[in-house]
């Protein structure tokens, strides 16, 4: 951990799997505290580096996602704004990949599961290997991070919310500040789902799935109601990838989730004739760090979106 930030720790074994205001929080931090907290993997340790593709078969959707916490702020109040400054990871040098049947944008062309086990540097995160084609450069960040809803039961964690949630935005990275709306006295501050790598879009599903320990600090900002997330990145985003260039595969048309599709099996089809790799595994690769952008959304009727998939995993 962020062995020079102080403050609270707040252990894996505080964890929840769906957001609700009746969860008792597990700490109360003063606005600025400092807060170390230790994130468990997405399959909630269900899957480990031992793990096989038939593991899959047998993973339960209760224990999906699971997020520390959570941490009441103190002063908190509806229509104040949580301030959250990501300050540092510590990764534990392992992670997993997963086609998960009937889950990702092409859930329809990979009905198989497959799982990829992943493992890499924690101290320097060096690029992982995969297999003996690729290496994937590393950027660890949290894919779910968010507040309690004001909506009285128990919500899952899967779709992200105005609050946050499961929002995969790969750079919610450290040095990134990020801003959600509290709807709840407290605020109520959970974080999960770590990853080690991720592309923008997360295609088939999951990303390098990897436990590690988050340090951050929590501040409140009163009084200036906020409608959805936003955050602030503290410089270039894609220094770990850019260097090489891009493959660009793109899908045309009037409907978006068609055209990333579209966009999506193209780059599929270009790594297996290219890299001899088979459909699956370019699946997963697309997934951990191919990005999908929309390129064109004014020329109507159609729209234009692009797979780019970076040069440089392939070096």
């Amino acid at each position: 951990m962020c062995s020079n930030c102080g403050g609270h720790t707040i252990h894996g074994r505080h964890h929840h799997f769906g957001w609700d205001h009746a969860i008792p929080p597990v700490a109360t931090v003063a606005p600025g505290g400092h807060m170390h907290f230790e994130c468990i993997d997405a399959s909630g340790g269900q899957l480990n580096r031992d793990s096989t593709s038939a593991d899959l078969a047998t993973l339960s959707f209760d224990k999906i996602n699971p997020v520390t916490g959570p941490v009441y702020v103190d002063g908190a109040q509806p229509g104040d704004v949580l301030k959250i400054t990501i300050e540092a990871f510590t990764p534990s040098g392992w992670g997993w990949t997963a086609n998960i049947p009937g889950f990702g944008l092409l859930a329809d062309q990979f009905p198989d599961g497959a799982l990829h086990i992943w493992d890499y540097d924690p101290h320097v995160t060096a690029p992982a290997l995969y297999g003996d084609v690729a290496r994937v450069p590393l950027k660890p960040f949290a894919g779910t991070i968010g507040l309690a809803p004001a909506e009285a039961g128990t919500h899952s964690v899967v779709p992200p919310r105005r609050m946050g949630g499961n929002m995969d935005i790969r750079d919610l990275s450290a040095g990134t500040t990020l801003y959600l709306p509290v709807e709840v006295e407290g605020a109520l501050f959970s974080i999960g789902d770590t990853h080690a790598a991720q592309g923008d879009g997360e295609v088939c599903g999951t990303a390098i799935e990897s436990p590690m320990n988050v340090a951050l600090t929590l501040d409140l900002i009163k009084d200036q109601p906020l409608a959805f997330p936003r955050f602030t990145t503290e410089g270039p985003v894609t220094r770990h990838i850019d260097r090489k260039g891009y493959e660009v595969t793109t899908g045309i048309g009037p409907d978006l989730m068609t055209g990333a599709r579209d966009a999506l099996s193209a780059m599929i089809d270009l790594i297996c004739t290219t890299h001899k790799m088979d459909p699956v595994q370019a699946y997963m690769l697309c997934s951990v760090c191919g990005d999908l952008r929309i390129s064109e959304i004014v020329d109507m009727p159609n729209w234009v979106v692009s797979f780019y998939l970076p040069r440089v995993v392939f070096e």
